[in-house]
């Protein structure tokens, strides 16, 4: 038999390679696990940090937040890391902690079942099982695609902002970009110099802040390099900093309103046309939609080559798109800036729990798993970066970071009790879920008038984490067995 159809048996299987499944295999290494491996279906490891090489692509989190706590980086470049930084930074933690021995690249995962007593794996190159199954897909894995009419006609290029297809040469080109999310005012400031046109297709149009962005200095990197904990100082103060914006979010409405003064100042002194400023000017409150920072997108959607449309696409022809005024735009090349599924997981349709029941079918009301990691219904199976654990103000790795301890933990408790397994209690999941339901009520995200990918198809908040990092660091430092049904060995 080909190596392919090889079965190889683990304690642990984690899925993907992003901050989650690189930082999960860290961590299991350190506690002493070694019967793990970490599923990967590229050919390294950056998870959406290897898959987004849009030019422009940079975090909008400050460096020295965004990254492990255990692993610091004092080489930076700037307060704002770039891609190509981030997806290195995750290659050399990779090898520097020693997991990338753990990874079998090129196994894309197909469907995970729960068969009783472990789970079973298939991947397009073999099947796994595990006693515990970790899954690190982030939500911001699978390109969303609009159904567009006609698109299957049009003969220019078209690709996704996440499958930056960097064969097609823009200089020249009639460009359209359909969306204006996160990427897109990455890109559009990018691109818009060496296209000879460039439609924008907005449906809502974002607020925009200011990017406090600058070059660390070479001084600066050699006191982090001799000093650690100076840099760590840094990394606290900025923490601090944007735990303080909860407030906004969630309680203080007053706190947005001021904030949303300095966006439209902002937009005031970059878009100096009051026509092209009314087409770009929210009509919701600052927050509801993720925040965006920029100090190029107003100036690039303001040059001569830019049009920005506010109709609806009515249908894409060979040549270009016509919008639902009867206009059409002629353009031979098509970018979505579409953003991910992130309410419509892949996952939801892979994974498959006790009595076959999928991800999906227990989701049918919508995503909810307790702590944002355990789902009733899916024994020794644990989530990273699930329902209700996204940021609206600070860094997703701090709340990686309190999921990989939580689950840890979980693992220990099972080896002292000689636990087999281990599922959240229904009516813990569905006490926890209810609180995060009600904390959510009075936030910006569901009463700041605009719909965003934070909602799913009920309109509830399913993705957002609706209070302080430090409250859900509180609440996930122990696993707790008495929440948890359990089967001893």
């Amino acid at each position: 038999m080909g190596e392919q159809h090889e079965l190889e048996q683990h304690r642990i299987v984690v899925i993907g390679t992003g901050f989650a499944g690189i930082g999960m295999a860290v961590r299991l290494k350190q506690a002493g696990y070694d019967d793990f491996v970490v599923l990967e279906r590229a050919d390294d490891v950056g998870g959406t940090w290897r898959d987004n090489t849009y030019p422009g692509c940079r975090c909008d989190v400050p460096s020295h937040l965004y990254s492990f706590s255990f692993a610091p980086n004092p080489d930076w470049s700037s307060t704002f890391s770039p891609q190509p930084e981030i997806e290195d930074y995750l290659r050399k933690v990779t090898d520097a902690f020693g997991v990338r021995e753990h990874i079998r690249f090129g196994r894309a995962v197909e469907s995970a079942h729960w068969d009783g007593e472990r789970w079973r794996i298939q991947t397009g190159a073999g099947e796994f099982t595990a006693d515990v199954l970790v899954s690190g897909m982030g939500p911001l894995a699978e390109p969303s695609y609009p159904k567009l009419p006609g698109i299957e006609s049009f003969e220019g290029a078209v690709f996704h902002s996440a499958e930056w297809d960097h064969d097609v040469d823009l200089a020249g080109r009639k460009v359209a970009v359909i969306g204006t999310g996160a990427s897109a005012i990455q890109f559009v400031p990018a691109i818009q110099p060496e296209v000879e046109e460039l439609h924008l297709f907005q449906r809502t149009p974002p607020w925009v802040m200011p990017r406090p962005d600058r070059p660390i200095t070479p001084l600066e990197r050699s006191v982090y390099r001799r000093f650690p904990l100076a840099q760590k100082a840094v990394r606290a103060g900025i923490y601090w900093g944007r735990e303080s914006m909860v407030l906004g979010f969630t309680k203080l409405p007053a706190i947005m309103k001021q904030a949303q003064k300095v966006a439209e100042r902002h937009l005031a002194q970059q878009v100096r046309d009051p026509l092209l400023r009314a087409k770009v000017t929210p009509d919701f409150t600052l927050g509801c939609k993720r925040v965006l920072l920029s100090d190029d997108y107003y100036p690039a959607v303001a040059r001569p080559n830019v049009e920005v449309v506010t109709d609806g696409i009515a249908q894409v022809t060979p040549t270009g798109i016509v919008t639902d005024d009867g206009v059409k735009h002629e353009v031979d090349t098509i970018i979505y800036g579409t953003g991910f599924r992130v309410t419509d997981l892949p996952v939801m349709d892979m994974v498959h729990g006790r009595d076959g029941v999928s991800l999906r079918e227990a989701w049918s009301d919508g995503m909810e798993a307790h702590l944002g990691t355990a789902i009733s219904g899916f024994p020794n199976f644990f989530m990273l970066i699930g329902p209700n654990t996204g940021l609206g103000h600070s860094s997703m790795v701090f709340m990686i970071e309190s999921q990989i301890a939580y689950i840890v933990d979980a693992l220990k408790t099972m080896d002292a009790n000689g636990l087999k397994a281990v599922e959240v209690r229904r009516e813990v999941q569905r006490a926890f879920v209810d609180g995060v339901r009600a904390s959510m009520r009075n936030t910006i995200w569901t009463r700041g008038g605009c719909t965003s990918w934070y909602l799913d198809a009920q309109g509830r908040n399913t993705t957002l984490w609706p209070s302080f990092t430090f409250r859900f660091r509180q609440l996930t430092r122990r696993f707790d067995p008495g929440q948890y049904e359990t089967v001893a060995m």
